[in-house]
């Protein structure tokens, strides 16, 4: 990659300028294909028109679209011009979306049309069609440590907190990812959010090789694969829960080739020992990668062996030698890298909360090391409920509920309990074709599990919900619970 010193500026003009850079898929029929140059000029003419506007160095702007090739052009000219780039999840719900506005004091939107009224009207807004080529805009040279972004967590534990990330941080985990390889010819399939770190990081790593993307608007199993087929991917990246939905599209998976596919990286979620078999089995010559990375600290934590020793399936690798890793109380994994955030925008205390005296951020993730290294995650402390004294971490009985022949997915939240407090209960996809009843759910968690985790009531759906990042929607499955407990009641 070049030596770039501005996030926004990842493109090397050196190398070929008509190389497409993005498909985009986001409507238009054929679809849009546009070159590096093409790409470079449209991100050099966001950064002008938003001086253009009057905005100052460090202000900054929101990005609210679906995926597009000009959120990625108007994400690298927002910085390019010395502001801080904020894309945020247009899934939330209009006074989420107003909160991310104002507390990050957005000056500026832009916007596809779509997301336009969700804009407060008393901040300036501008649809992409506004943004038009320009002529080479030379990018700020940031200062150390100077903001890049913010990028909003999901608010999950509540309101939405700022992650505040400077240019250095991701400009080394761009070049991190590529050291030592020419990713150049690679075809990126994107179809997570680019708001979100799992999808805007690949962009980014993209944009430096000099490789293409293919760039979905959203998720969608039966548009993925054909997209695969198409436009011959080479490199997946994605949630763990849009592998397993593609999965269930047996019949248009059976008629598709696939064979372009080298390359599958999942993260954000914990994947099943199930979902790893049935992925290696259809794409065989691909390398399939089970990774993690927070938004605090991005995606660079874990890499392979350096004896080159098989990385377990469930595992997400061994400790990257650019990151220092260590288990702080209850096994919570505590790192120190390059690629840390600043903090939390406007909350102090919960910066202070997120690090130890020492520096190291405190993920709140539990991990098992193994006697080679290897990382293992169990579960989130925010997740962790307990049972009658006994700590139950979800993803340890869905793994094992997945183990099961007719599962698909699954997915364990806590109720409320007289008795233990609170108690496990599932909710189940079947494979299709596939069949099994709740009992026997109940009595294969009994016999394959400490009996504390069997989950006491086994509820099926068509697919399982979820949120805005293409993660689990926990709280979802909460209100379904209660109502499926307030009409049927809930047995022990």
């Amino acid at each position: 990659m070049k030596d770039a010193f501005n996030l926004g500026d990842l493109i090397d003009g050196s190398q070929p300028r008509q190389k497409t850079a993005i498909v985009d898929l986001g409507g238009e029929r054929p679809p849009r294909e546009l070159s590096y140059g093409e790409l470079d000029a449209l991100a050099d003419g966001a950064a002008r028109l938003l001086l253009e506007r009057g905005l100052k160095r460090g202000e900054r702007v929101g990005l609210l679209s679906a995926n597009r090739s000009e959120f990625v052009a108007g994400y690298f000219g927002i910085m390019r011009a010395g502001l801080v780039a904020v894309p945020v999840n247009f899934k939330f719900p209009p006074r989420q979306i107003e909160f991310v506005l104002r507390d990050s004091d957005a000056r500026l939107v832009l916007c596809d049309a779509a997301r336009r009224n969700a804009v407060p009207v008393d901040i300036p807004a501008l649809e992409w069609s506004a943004l038009r080529p320009g002529a080479r805009h030379e990018p700020v040279r940031p200062a150390e440590g100077e903001t890049a972004m913010f990028l909003y967590t999901s608010g999950s534990t509540g309101r939405p907190k700022g992650v505040v990330l400077s240019h250095q941080s991701h400009l080394w985990v761009v070049r991190t990812r590529l050291q030592g390889q020419d990713a150049s010819a690679h075809r990126l399939l994107i179809a997570a959010p680019l708001y979100h770190m799992n999808a805007l990081a690949l962009a980014k790593l993209a944009a430096a090789a000099h490789a293409t993307v293919v760039l979905m608007p959203q998720f969608s199993a039966r548009d993925y694969i054909a997209a695969i087929e198409k436009y011959r991917c080479t490199w997946l990246t994605a949630v763990p829960p849009m592998m397993a939905m593609m999965l269930r599209e047996k019949d248009l998976l059976e008629r598709t080739d696939l064979s372009s596919v080298r390359t599958v990286r999942m993260g954000s979620a914990p994947v099943s020992a199930s979902l790893m078999e049935r992925l290696r089995a259809l794409f065989p010559k691909a390398t399939i990668v089970n990774a993690y990375g927070t938004t605090e600290a991005g995606p660079v934590v874990f890499g392979p062996h350096p004896q080159g020793l098989p990385q377990p399936d469930l595992s997400v690798g061994y400790p990257h030698p650019g990151v220092s890793l260590r288990r702080g109380l209850g096994g919570v994994l505590e790192m120190k890298s390059p690629a840390l955030m600043t903090g939390y925008h406007k909350l102090p205390e919960a910066t202070r909360a997120a690090f130890t005296p020492d520096g190291y951020y405190i993920t709140g993730d539990v991990f098992s090391v193994d006697e080679n290294g290897f990382h293992t995650f169990v579960g989130r402390v925010d997740d962790m409920f307990v049972s009658g004294g006994e700590n139950i971490y979800p993803s340890e009985v869905e793994k094992m509920l997945e183990r099961h022949p007719a599962v698909e997915q699954a997915a364990v939240i806590p109720v409320p309990d007289e008795i233990k407090g609170t108690k496990p209960v599932a909710f189940v996809v079947l494979k299709r074709g596939a069949a099994a009843a709740e009992d026997e759910l109940k009595q294969y968690a009994l016999a394959n599990a400490p009996a504390y985790q069997h989950p006491r009531r086994v509820w099926f759906l068509p697919e399982l919900p979820l949120a805005g990042t293409n993660k689990l929607d926990r709280k979802a499955l909460a209100r379904l619970a209660e109502t499926e407990m307030t009409a049927a009641g809930s047995p022990s």
